[in-house]
């Protein structure tokens, strides 16, 4: 029997640590702002199909190597920071036109596989583990239902990053106003990647 209260507090949460920034979000950003909209789908299916498969995993126990080897998360930190700050280097300049750094938006499996060095993604992967599991007394039914709802609330949460991307794109036809949103959003980059480390 599902316990409709916890059930409720989760879609709440996956809403609040997906909406909020984070190594994701300053990706999905970055590509409605390069590539548009419609070529950033796949990267925010990525993301969702991506940590449906790490919930999976740490649901069945795989949570317990940041436990027992907490250096891990370290490394993923500063993996991830190392990524976060490229991007910020590779959006100088990259507004318009598109293919003038060669760059590509994320593919769905790319972008899945980002979520093994995003320590955020690992943080909200083992905390739905351990927070909602008891939303069923059935193991499989209780990762189905935390699964089913990360497929319907994740992308929702994550989709303005990209439509706010996109529509600064379309906007953009000023040189210095460019300039300004490529230096701004490459320090949100540096900001994110610099809390990553130190959180």
């Amino acid at each position: 029997m599902i316990n409709y209260e916890i059930f409720l507090a989760l879609i709440f949460y996956y809403f609040v640590m997906y909406i909020t920034p984070g190594p994701n979000n300053a990706m999905v950003l970055t590509s409605g702002l390069k590539f548009g909209f419609q070529k950033t789908i796949s990267h925010i299916s990525g993301i969702t199909f991506g940590h449906i498969i790490q919930l999976t995993l740490v649901c069945l126990g795989l949570g317990q190597i940041f436990i027992l080897f907490p250096e891990v998360q370290s490394v993923l930190k500063i993996i991830c920071a190392i990524y976060i700050l490229y991007l910020g280097y590779k959006i100088l300049g990259s507004i318009n036109p598109i293919a003038e750094d060669g760059s590509r938006p994320l593919k769905l499996h790319e972008a899945a596989l980002f979520q093994i060095v995003n320590p955020k993604a690992w943080t909200i992967s083992s905390m739905a583990a351990s927070g909602f599991l008891q939303i069923n007394d059935n193991l499989v039914i209780a990762i189905s239902i935390i699964a089913l709802t990360a497929l319907i609330i994740c992308p929702i949460s994550i989709v303005p990053w990209a439509i706010f991307g996109a529509t600064i794109r379309q906007v953009v036809k000023n040189h210095k106003i460019k300039t300004i949103i490529e230096y701004s959003l490459a320090f949100l980059l540096l900001t994110t990647a610099i809390l990553i480390v130190y959180n």
